[in-house]
Parts: structure tokens; sequence; C-alpha cells
């Protein structure tokens, strides 16, 4: 897919994990191996192949992951502008990673480990709670020394994965010099124990070097023992842009004095795996298209609701479609369409109306875009006729 080259660009710092994601019958597997529910643990390689011996089955699903890799992957489906730095091992998984996220189009600035790749043991409970047993790998060999001011130039937004708070000097230093070339820096909680275990860091980092901050009801009261609400005035005074997710009840935002209400959108869960990962794609989407914040929170709420209707965090094509369907209410400016082009023709999956290609500073649009499906905004590029 190529995309809008005049857009803001999103630099993705991350764990570059493969996510292995299982459906319980029970809670015994997470008793068993003392994994608070809800929450990501850190476990070695042997508790990890333990996990995965005891839960893995047929109906398993393995897709590329980590949480700030989730968000890009999903940014870029949207015709987002990103890219993605981590560490992966050299192995069949790596490369899978890898190449994974160049066909999409994400700039990768990737390093090599001699660990194995990471993954995570997603584990969804009959009510979609996911808990995460996470082995770093390769991705935990991440270092200050892999930053360089040349990579940040070349975005304007850096998206820091919350995870990374255990190594104090990587994110740091990374926040760093982000704000030093200039970019605006958003950060994700990551996880209600991820924050009590670093609570005096975080705060430090949010109020002295980060723009952006998301967080869910779990992780917002562990860092400020506030209600969502009132946790959401707590973070934005430390920020420009806070923002507090509520699940089924939505999401709180505010900038200033500007407070947003975001409705979730009508969904059936079966795994809340990426769900916030998949908000802040939306989010980022609405933000380096430079819309306001009610429109960002339904554009994110819109996407995070379609996810937890799948297993794991990466949409299959017909969440695509429902999602173009969707647009409509959710995007104010411009409406967006998904459009397949097969001999110079068009065809709309979603609001059932046709459109026809128009030149483009005298170019076909049809000659720099791929076949397959992908959002465009159809009121500055095509010209619409009613259906039939």
């Amino acid at each position: 897919m190529k995309h809008n080259t005049n857009l803001p660009s999103v630099l993705g710092v991350g764990n570059a994990l493969v996510d292995i994601i299982t459906v319980l019958e029970n809670d015994l597997a997470l008793e068993k191996f003392g994994l608070p529910r809800g929450s990501m643990t850190l476990v070695d390689v042997e508790l990890s192949k333990k996990i995965y011996d005891t839960v893995f089955s047929d109906r398993s699903e393995m897709s590329t992951g980590g949480s700030v890799a989730n968000t890009i992957r999903t940014l870029a489906g949207l015709g987002g502008r990103c890219g993605y730095l981590g560490k992966i091992g050299n192995d069949e998984l790596g490369r899978v990673f890898k190449e994974e996220f160049e066909k999409r189009g994400i700039e990768t600035h990737l390093y090599f480990s001699e660990k194995e790749t990471g993954r995570v043991m997603g584990l969804v409970s009959p009510d979609s709670e996911r808990t995460m047993a996470t082995y770093l790998g390769a991705a935990a060999d991440l270092t200050s020394a892999d930053f360089s001011a040349e990579i940040f130039q070349q975005y304007q937004y850096a998206y820091m994965e919350g995870y990374l708070v255990f190594n104090h000097d990587l994110i740091k230093t990374g926040v760093e010099m982000a704000k030093a070339a200039g970019l605006k820096v958003a950060i994700d909680l990551a996880s209600f124990n991820v924050v009590e275990a670093n609570l005096n860091f975080l705060k430090d980092i949010i109020k002295n070097h980060v723009d952006i901050v998301f967080a869910n009801e779990q992780e917002a009261r562990s860092f400020t023992g506030k209600e969502p609400e009132q946790a959401l005035h707590e973070i934005a005074c430390m920020c420009e842009i806070a923002v507090v997710k509520v699940g089924s009840q939505g999401s709180f935002i505010k900038r200033g004095n500007e407070i947003i209400k975001v409705d979730a959108i009508k969904a059936t869960a079966v795994d809340t795996t990426g769900a916030g990962d998949s908000y802040a794609a939306g989010f980022f989407y609405g933000l380096t298209h430079n819309y306001d914040l009610e429109t960002c929170g339904k554009i994110a709420a819109l996407i995070s609701g379609k996810v937890v209707e799948v297993m794991g965090a990466n949409l299959p094509g017909h969440k695509w479609a429902e999602i173009h369907e969707g647009s409509g209410e959710a995007l104010k400016q411009p409406v967006y369409l998904c459009v397949n082009f097969v001999d110079n023709k068009t065809q709309v999956f979603g609001p059932g109306c046709k459109i026809k290609i128009v030149n483009i500073n005298n170019q076909k649009f049809s000659q720099f875009i791929n076949v397959n499906p992908f959002l465009v905004p159809v009121v500055k590029l095509f010209q619409v006729i009613n259906p039939d």
C-alpha cells in the first residue's frame, strides 16, 4: 500500500514479539502457572515452553505482535505513515516478523540478537479477558545504543511501549532523543502491574517528556489511585492529551480544558487482545489527519470494537470491510471507503455507492496504488456518483 507522504509519520518503539493466542475452557492454567488474571507477566524461556505445551491446541492462533507493533500494523492498515523499531532473533519467527511489516509498507528499524525472537502466550478466559505470559527473548536486548537521532528525525510522533519501562535507561533515552528531535511523544501504560512496579519512574517520565498518555481503567487507577474520570484529570495535568479507556463504557479524552466522552461501539467480544493497541492506531490516524479529539476517539472506538470480535490483534479482511461500513458514523471528514482496483475499475466495499477514477496531479490514482482493499479519502480523491 502506498501512503500519503504528506501526512505526519509515527515511529513505534517496542518489543517485537510473536503472539500465540489460546482460548481457555477455564482459568485453571492461570492458577497453575501463577499468572494474575488480566495482567502481563514476564516469564523465562522454560516457563514459556511449559505454558505452550499445556495450552496450545489446533485452535490456537499465531501472529506478529507486541503492543506497539500491533498499533503500528493496524495504523498501516488504515493507510497511516509509520515505522517500527525493535529487536528480533536471527530465526524464522524474526524473518516472518520483518517481512510482514515491510509488505504492509512499514519502515522497519529492526536489529538482530543472538536470542530467539520473543513470544507472548495470550491466554483468553471464557469471558474474553486476556492474560499474557511474555518471554521477551531478543526483544529484551534492545538498548539505548540502538537509538539514533537520524531515525527519530524521520518522524513526527514517537509511540513508546509501556512494557519498556522495565528498562529505565532505554525508555528515558528514547523519549529524550525523540523530544530533542522535535517529536510528540506518546506512551501506553501497558498493564496495571507494570505501572505499580514502575510508578515513580513513569510519573517522572510523563511529567517531563511525554505529550500523550493512553491508559485503561486499571492502569489509570494504579497510576493515580483514582477512578477513571478523576484519573483523567490528574493524568491530563502531566501531559498534553490524556486518554482513559473504560472498556464497553467507551473512553474519556482530555486536552487542556476540553473533555470528550466517546462511547464504545456495540461488539460481541471474544478476545480483548489488542483492543487498546487498535484504539491507539485509530487515535493516531485521527491525529495525523489533524482531526478533532472527538473524531480521533470515534475512529479509535470503531477499530478497537472490531478487533475484540476476533481472536488476536490482527484484523482479518472481513473486519476491515465492516470498519469501512461503519466509518460513515465514525469519520466526520472526509468520508473513507474501501476500494479495490481491478482492470482500472473500482468497486466500493461498504456504503454501496460507486466511484470513478479522476486524475490527480495529472496522474491516474490507480497507477500508484496496489489492488488490495484499503482506505482512501473519497471526497478528496474521487468523484462520488449515486448508487444504482
